[in-house]
């Protein structure tokens, strides 16, 4: 007999354990007492969740939804007229009353775009 023994010792106090039990069965089927519980479980857990996650994305999507550009304007409570030409300026900082047509300098050969 060997100086140390390759089991671990365990005592009698142990062995009615559940944890114990459950070791000796996981050892002799390990499939059927850990495996298909694991799987069972994983199979619920998705049947669980799908509806919640789906409640979750369906929130979200009305919160993001894409309002199409009169909607845009009109979401204050009291909406005014817009012009967007007038709006596009206006935010683009340009003045229109106060433009000059300005003619660019060609470079030395350069044509003017005229046939």
């Amino acid at each position: 007999m060997p100086t140390f023994q390759s089991n671990k010792f365990r005592g009698t106090g142990d062995a009615d354990k559940i944890g114990a039990k459950y070791r000796v069965l996981i050892s002799k089927k390990p499939f059927l007492t850990f495996g298909l519980p694991f799987l069972a479980i994983m199979i619920a857990g998705s049947f669980v969740l799908t509806p919640a996650t789906a409640i979750r994305y369906e929130k979200h999507d009305r919160k993001i939804r894409q309002m199409s550009k009169t909607e845009e304007l009109n979401v204050r409570r009291s909406p005014r007229k817009v012009d967007m030409k007038e709006e596009y300026y206006r935010l683009a900082g340009k003045d229109i009353d106060n433009w000059e047509q300005k003619r660019v300098k060609r470079l030395p050969g350069e044509t003017d775009g005229i046939l």
